[in-house]
């Protein structure tokens, strides 16, 4: 390689960081469908629970939506999905269809604890975004704002009466913060 097309230090470290953005919001979402879709299969199967399916695919058809504005967004920009969407649409179904089967509150502590990481994440990254790129930040601050209305609703409907609900928000949330930067690289 010569000296002239090496990068300068900091060349493209906007167009990277915004990249790492786009791919690790769409790889978010994109878990956040597979959950959703976990805990109405079993729902969806269990009668007396029409309620909470319908509460879950309300919830579901919100990310659906985020989802189509990350793929444009992927395409848009140029940038790599993350490689890991297959481990997520397996991790997310399973984390969906676990919960639900411990129950609507285990299922809807599941939504507060991915909900609340998902919101302080697009919160910090609004933050960053407000030197880098406006109109991402007005979809990040829009979608924020979806997911805490997600958050709430869970907490309205049981949420933190939960079995075991420390441990397993605990751990949800862990999970989280970790396929989120592992998705921000790989």
């Amino acid at each position: 390689m010569s000296a002239q097309s090496r990068p300068f230090p900091g060349e493209g470290v906007r167009q990277r960081r915004l990249a790492e953005m786009i791919r690790v919001d769409h790889a978010g979402e994109y878990g956040a469908v597979q959950i959703y879709r976990g805990q109405r299969a079993v729902f969806d199967r269990i009668a007396g629970k029409a309620h909470a399916a319908r509460i879950i695919g309300d919830m579901e058809a919100g990310e659906q939506e985020h989802l189509k504005t990350f793929d444009r967004l992927i395409a848009e920009h140029g940038v790599r999905p993350t490689a890991m969407a297959p481990v997520w649409r397996v991790a997310g179904f399973g984390l969906g269809a676990f919960t639900a089967l411990m129950g609507e509150r285990a299922a809807h502590a599941c939504t507060e604890a991915v909900e609340e990481v998902i919101e302080e994440h697009y919160g910090a990254q609004s933050r960053e975004l407000a030197d880098l790129d406006g109109e991402l930040k007005a979809v990040i601050d829009r979608f924020r704002e979806d997911e805490i209305a997600h958050k709430d609703t869970a907490v309205e409907q049981g949420a933190r009466s939960a079995p075991g609900y420390a441990v397993l928000s605990t751990l949800i949330r862990i999970g989280c913060r970790a396929a989120i930067r592992i998705s921000e690289k790989i």
